[in-house]
């Protein structure tokens, strides 16, 4: 990887080793020069501010089980086989290309057969891996930044203006700026209807400036765009389909299935709404009135035990989330799984978390966003003791 630090002036070299002097308590993915360098230009070289982003989002990594992501956690199938997305070689200043062909998504079919949660999941796995990607491939990745290539042919208003669509992609976008801070050099926006128009201003209120200035919108006119692309990326690094020479090792196919795939139609056998969860037998439920929420209460004996979780609901989706409650001369809260809305009315909620603290552990149940409609809940949470 290239040596950041030698266009930086003596000043910017001088508050660089300040801010690596001043993390140097936190438990780094990455403890190098590039990646420290990520956070203090994000923050105009304000040490104290890069230090308090780089701080949250290390938390943020922490409540959401981000370090090991790539290890325990595995996409669904759907997301896999329908969401256009993948790696097809580097640009010419050494950073991995990745193409979308984000038209052809079928989003709602992916939605219907998923939840919100497993598709911005899904973003954060592909963040994980390419960073990992970077990490272990030094010599080829020569600065820590991506391209991306977005292909909006045949967007279609009925599939962007779905509503979960718009909650994942506004949910994506705060957890890039707030936690891949510098990651993109450019991107591409390729047959951009007029509509895209419409959704770009959406996103843009929840976008910096500086990843504003990296987009390249372009229209349908495919020699501007492919000079475009062909400036910054190798022929033989880009699809033939996108003005590359690219194509796929055994069939010649010139928008290479073997590094992406182009999307398509969700068979309906996936849609979730043809298995919706039925309560296990022994599982206990709360009502949960509108605008109202409830706690349950476990007491954990030793550090390490596993708080484990199942559970479904009627009526709609339910806010949950974990804290742990400190025992001192004045209680603390420490979020433990952070407040998220879940579409357990579709599927079934499971999960764990290894129990970092001793004492009191409080799940909760909000359904405060829902004015006129009750919820029921039926669970099955428990404690098991570490062991030893």
């Amino acid at each position: 990887m290239a040596d950041n630090t030698k266009q930086l002036t003596d000043e910017q070299k001088t508050i660089l080793n300040e801010f690596r002097e001043k993390v140097s308590d936190c438990q780094l993915v990455d403890s190098s020069d590039a990646f420290l360098l990520k956070w203090l230009i994000a923050r105009n070289y304000k040490v104290d501010l890069a230090d308090k982003m780089l701080r949250q989002s290390l938390e943020w990594r922490r409540l959401n089980r981000v370090n090991d992501i790539l290890e325990t956690w595995t996409p669904p199938e759907v997301i896999e086989k329908y969401y256009s997305i993948g790696q097809c070689g580097y640009d010419k200043f050494g950073c991995p290309l990745w193409i979308s062909a984000q038209g052809p998504i079928d989003i709602r079919g992916i939605m219907q057969s998923s939840t919100k949660k497993d598709l911005t999941r899904f973003m954060i796995y592909i963040m994980e891996k390419n960073a990992l990607n970077m990490r272990q491939n030094p010599e080829r990745c020569a600065t820590q930044n991506i391209c991306v290539v977005a292909d909006m042919e045949n967007l279609s208003m009925w599939q962007m203006a779905y509503r979960p669509v718009n909650d994942v992609r506004n949910e994506m976008l705060r957890i890039y700026e707030a936690n891949y801070p510098e990651n993109l050099r450019r991107i591409f926006i390729i047959n951009a209807p007029k509509l895209f128009i419409v959704i770009y201003n959406m996103m843009r209120p929840f976008m910096h400036q500086v990843t504003i200035d990296k987009i390249c919108v372009y229209g349908f006119d495919k020699e501007e765009w492919k000079a475009a692309l062909l400036k910054d990326i190798d022929a033989d690094q880009l699809p033939a389909h996108y003005g590359g020479t690219m194509t796929d090792p055994e069939t010649g196919d010139p928008k290479c299935p073997h590094k992406f795939n182009m999307g398509g139609p969700v068979p309906r056998s996936y849609y979730v709404s043809n298995s919706k969860p039925v309560p296990k037998e022994g599982m206990l439920n709360l009502e949960i009135g509108s605008g109202s929420k409830k706690q349950l209460e476990f007491d954990v004996a030793s550090i390490s035990s596993v708080l484990r979780w199942e559970f479904m609901t009627e009526g709609g989706d339910i806010e949950f989330r974990i804290y742990h409650v400190t025992i001192s001369e004045k209680e603390e809260i420490i979020e433990v799984v952070p407040v998220s809305r879940i579409e357990s009315h579709l599927v079934m909620e499971e999960g764990e978390i290894i129990c970092d603290y001793t004492g009191k552990y409080v799940v909760e149940f909000e359904n405060g966003f829902s004015f006129f409609r009750s919820k029921k809940v039926h669970y099955h949470i428990e404690v098991n003791p570490a062991i030893c």
